[in-house]
């Protein structure tokens, strides 16, 4: 795990990656950056309420964009396999720890 430090909103967070994702993280991270400032002004005192309404416009762009492949592929796009229970176990976890770093971030940002 490597880890990479990028600014949100003009103040600096980290995050844990797989090796060679860096560059990555820091592209998704700036592109994150420059909608939410787009999208909220980047108000200061209130970062977690500009991240959840970015978070909540890019989770509608993004079904909107998934909405359009599906109609340019005639309406069939191959359902994904059912995971196994283990799997399902798996992304439960991590769904939960990924639940408890973003209220563990909100936490941080609602006391800076």
């Amino acid at each position: 795990m490597r880890r990479v430090d990028f600014t949100l909103n003009g103040r600096s967070h980290s995050l844990n990656c797989e090796e060679g994702q860096e560059q990555r993280l820091l592209e998704l991270a700036a592109y994150v950056d420059a909608r939410m400032q787009e999208l909220t002004g980047g108000a200061a005192g209130h970062e977690v309420q500009n991240l959840i309404a970015t978070c909540i416009v890019l989770a509608d762009e993004l079904m909107e964009t998934r909405a359009q492949v599906k109609a340019l592929r005639g309406g069939h796009v191959p359902a994904p396999a059912a995971p196994a229970a283990a799997d399902e176990t798996k992304m439960a976890t991590a769904v939960d720890t990924l639940a408890k770093r973003i209220e563990d971030i909100a936490a941080r940002l609602e006391r800076a």
